[in-house]
């Protein structure tokens, strides 16, 4: 298995910035990347980025690309996403996700962390 422990989260004001880290244990030899996804209230959970572990190929949402930054500590095993510029748009659970070698899902789930933006 593979465990995920978020950090991070809070209150900030629109235009603020935020950093979300992950940190992942277990069978880590096994992934292919993790990846950040967010819920908001009465939605569905939507994808915002993914970060490869071998390379660092990065892919973004449209809807945060050019404010958002995902990057990786392989050394860690950590995954952080940086997030300026923030929106209210942007409030949501945003969970920490790992996708597994040969597969084209995400497997494995962190229990998320709360990110609310202010007007």
């Amino acid at each position: 298995q593979v465990q995920l422990v978020e950090s991070g989260g809070g209150l900030v004001q629109a235009g603020g910035s935020l950093r979300l880290s992950c940190a992942a244990s277990g069978r880590t030899f096994s992934s292919y990347a993790m990846g950040w996804f967010r819920q908001a209230p009465g939605k569905e959970r939507i994808f915002v980025a993914q970060i490869t572990w071998s390379i660092g190929s990065t892919y973004y949402a449209d809807s945060v690309k050019g404010r958002f930054t995902i990057s990786r500590d392989n050394v860690k095993n950590t995954v952080y996403l940086q997030m300026n510029s923030l929106k209210p748009e942007d409030t949501a659970v945003y969970y920490c996700a790992v996708r597994l070698r040969f597969s084209d899902e995400y497997g494995y789930w962190g229990q998320g962390t709360q990110v609310t933006v202010s007007s």
